[in-house]
């Protein structure tokens, strides 16, 4: 991975920072986001200490916040000219109903329009660095949603669950897409499930019997680093260089759920997207550049 630059988001903790070591250590300049700034610093601290290498860079944004990717995305290319890896780790897991800073809930804001935006406003320094590959970390828990188009954002009925899983079925939808939009073009994009990690994604809030359940949940998952070899893998490997449109499973191709294998699906999915971040404003799409 010399001389590859790689952007991954949600980098300062958890199965993010556990990737961007990873990379490091496989010697890619290494490109950090998160919220935190003092969890950012101290993640470069640990980079340089445990790898060695130098080349990283701590970018702060809050994903939910269109203003701020595209801020993130302007500094980002005013460092660099060019991108190799993005890996879409960023999300989290709302236990009661809020809204973004865009007054759009904030599980569909930060898990779906976060990404989906970035990949957008990042696509072309993609095409210009070809080869390159764009990972999207979804979960296992996409099998078990469906799309409420008619309620995307949970305004009628909130459910914490139905809102997390409908949020990871959407990345899967959308790297179906993006992946067929970008055919030809060199850039590979996936979708990713790396197992149960112990991330505390679900903890508590406060709440006595979801921080038992995560606690529970930890005992049978993972380490970030483990749960991490995935997107190394899928970052890295020349096996998989040519392989875009798939949904992979700690590493292995595997079938996503039948939600997800739905064409028309994704591309009112894709349609809702556009409008909700403005960029069908110009009325240019990829496809059409």
């Amino acid at each position: 991975m010399k001389d590859k630059v790689c952007f991954i988001t949600g980098a300062t903790s958890g199965i993010g920072l556990a990737t961007a070591l990873g990379l490091a250590q496989l010697g890619a300049a290494v490109v950090l986001v998160g919220r935190d700034q003092a969890r950012g610093a101290a993640a470069l601290v640990r980079i340089r200490d445990e790898t060695g290498s130098v080349d990283a860079r701590y970018f702060p944004a809050d994903l939910s916040v269109q203003g701020e990717v595209r801020q993130l995305v302007s500094d980002f290319q005013a460092h660099y000219s060019r991108l190799d890896v993005l890996i879409n780790n960023a999300g989290a897991f709302f236990h009661q109903r809020q809204e973004s800073a865009d007054g759009i809930e904030m599980t569909w804001a930060l898990n779906v329009l976060g990404p989906f935006l970035l990949t957008r406003l990042l696509v072309d320094r993609l095409k210009v660095s070809a080869p390159a590959r764009v990972l999207c970390l979804s979960s296992f828990v996409q099998r078990w949603a469906r799309m409420h188009f008619d309620d995307i954002q949970g305004r009628q009925r909130y459910n914490r669950v139905r809102a997390y899983s409908q949020s990871k079925l959407a990345l899967v939808l959308l790297s179906y897409e993006f992946a067929r939009r970008l055919e030809g073009t060199g850039v590979t994009v996936n979708a990713l499930d790396p197992g149960l990690v112990a991330t505390g994604i679900i903890s508590g809030n406060g709440n006595r019997w979801w921080a038992l359940f995560q606690s529970l949940a930890n005992l049978l998952a993972v380490s970030p680093a483990q749960g991490a070899q995935a997107c190394l893998y899928l970052a890295s490997s020349p096996d998989v260089s040519a392989v875009t449109g798939q949904y992979f499973a700690r590493g292995s191709p595997v079938s996503s759920s039948p939600a997800a294998d739905d064409p028309l699906a994704a591309q009112r999915l894709w349609r809702v997207c556009l409008k909700m971040t403005g960029e069908d404003v110009a009325g240019v799409d990829m496809e059409q550049r």
